[in-house]
């Protein structure tokens, strides 16, 4: 009995918490939603410029980057 308790002590403080990696995934689909609305309802003049566009490719790109990182460090 006392080295179940012990195991399961231990298990419980190897897991990491995977907190960071939802919310990271909630922020970029909420991104990519919101992007996809405002796209379609204005496909003729979106993005209004180069600048914005690239930025939306940037922003789009760190989004992306921070997800997959805290995806890869809470396992």
């Amino acid at each position: 009995m006392l080295a179940t308790v012990l195991f399961a002590a231990e298990v419980a403080e190897e897991e990491v918490s995977k907190a960071p990696f939802y919310i990271s995934a909630g922020v970029l689909v909420t991104f990519a939603v919101l992007l996809s609305v405002v796209g379609i309802a204005r496909h003729a003049t979106f993005p209004p410029s180069k600048v914005v566009g690239n930025g939306l490719i940037l922003l789009t790109v760190i989004l992306v980057a921070v997800t997959a990182y805290t995806s890869v460090i809470t396992g």
